[in-house]
């Protein structure tokens, strides 16, 4: 185990798993950097249905805004197209989208850094059910070590975590924010009730990694607090950021409206991102104090596998002296995962140290379950659940190249590749994952 004490920290990546020296570099570099292949169950094809089912690969599109583009180019709503999961904006994805269009309509698509293939009808609908995980191809350029010495790493970490049986399962930078890490904050405030300092967390608060323009006008904002203003010098492509400008001008002080009109995903998003948070300093905490994360102990909920042999988030089993042998098994075997609790409305905690580990957060956050029912805007209340602690990295291959180091693996879905390559790199700034 290794602290980090980086700007990782601050999103709950407190430490390193593997004590193996970091690689460091950098992500992303190109889009062809990170290439990510979406598993998911297709709609079955039928000719009858209504949806229409399609591969599409983007280059550099973040979902939402890939499907409100799409809405307005298809001339539908953006409840007419579904998908199974979330993708992040730098780099190149393939993923299934149904949408409530003409296969022709679909087919036609003209985008900037978008295809369209595998085009059918169904009378199913992508949903977020339907992912099973992603393949991933990643390179990490600008390591200023030596080609040996990255080898040496890289064999010290994978046999590290060979050991381990998997990697130890933190929300990765995406879910916050590379460039502006604020999104739990957004969360933090809603879930506090203060949402005037929600909404400008999100559209004023300046970071230094954005760019300058951008910079200045959420500096303007956050001074004045002029949001008819706003509208005449805000960067166009801050479109959520104008969108909730643009309703406060309309609707003065209607601070939970202005969240409102967002997409319900990135609504639910901010209050995600916080439990996100939550989670990954009760599982830094964890590794601190050096509890097994592929062994169970007394008070430990565990969750057994569903048909796909994915953790059932929602029917944990309590670890107990009494079956403590049984659930070890299951566990070793890979039919039970050892999990933390994602905080709502309806959380449960763990008993035994492991639960002290989840108190303790939740009282320094000064949090009651209460404050995740958000009545005012109803998209952001939340029941929580659990997430396994330790992922599982299937298919695992690296080879240092002269001009990058190359990783494929892939993961169950809500698992994060930033998450698994963290442990080689070791660099602790987010913007070398982004």
């Amino acid at each position: 185990m290794q602290e980090c004490r980086g700007a990782e920290a601050e999103i709950g990546l407190e430490v390193f798993f593997t004590d193996s020296p970091g690689i460091g570099g950098r992500l992303k570099q190109t889009p062809e950097d990170f290439i990510v292949d979406e598993i998911s169950l297709p709609p079955a094809e039928d000719d009858s249905g209504s949806y229409s089912i399609a591969k599409v690969t983007s280059q550099n599109w973040e979902t939402n805004r890939l499907v409100r583009e799409l809405s307005k180019t298809l001339r539908i709503s953006r409840d007419r197209i579904g998908f199974a999961g979330t993708k992040d904006k730098r780099g190149i994805t393939s993923q299934l989208m149904s949408f409530q269009a003409s296969v022709d309509d679909v087919r036609n698509l003209n985008l900037h850094q978008i295809s369209i293939s595998d085009v059918y009808r169904s009378k199913k609908p992508l949903t977020i059910g339907d992912l099973i995980g992603n393949k991933f191809i990643i390179k990490c350029r600008n390591s200023a070590l030596s080609k040996d010495e990255i080898q040496a790493s890289i064999s010290q970490t994978e046999s590290q975590l060979s050991e381990l049986g998997g990697f130890p399962n933190f929300f990765g930078v995406q879910r916050f924010g590379a460039v502006r890490p604020v999104t739990h904050l957004v969360g933090k405030w809603i879930a506090k009730g203060d949402l005037e300092k929600a909404v400008m967390t999100y559209v004023a608060n300046p970071m230094p990694s954005e760019g300058d323009d951008t910079r200045e006008a959420r500096a303007q904002l956050e001074l004045d607090g002029d949001f008819e203003r706003a509208l005449e010098y805000y960067p166009k492509t801050l479109t959520f950021e104008r969108m909730m400008i643009g309703y406060l001008v309309r609707n003065p002080g209607d601070y939970a409206g202005s969240i409102e009109i967002l997409p319900p995903n990135l609504q639910m998003m901010f209050i995600h991102a916080y439990q996100s948070y939550l989670f990954n300093k009760m599982l830094s905490e964890r590794i601190r104090l050096d509890l097994p994360l592929n062994k169970p102990v007394i008070g430990d909920v565990v969750l057994p596998v569903d048909r796909s042999g994915l953790p059932d988030h929602d029917h944990g089993v309590p670890t107990t002296e009494n079956n403590i042998d049984l659930v070890e098994r299951q566990v070793k075997k890979g039919k039970a995962f050892i999990s933390s609790v994602l905080f709502g409305t309806d959380s449960t905690f763990s008993e035994g140290t492991p639960g002290e580990i989840e108190r303790k957060i939740i009282e320094e956050e000064k949090l009651s379950s209460s404050d995740f029912m958000i009545p005012l805007i109803h998209q952001c209340s939340s029941k929580g659940s659990r997430r396994e602690i330790l992922g599982t990295i299937l298919d695992m291959e690296s080879r240092v190249l002269d001009d990058c180091t190359l990783f494929s693996f892939s993961l169950n879905k809500g698992c994060y590749a930033t998450v698994v390559l963290r442990e080689f790199m070791k660099n602790g700034t987010l913007m070398d994952y982004s």
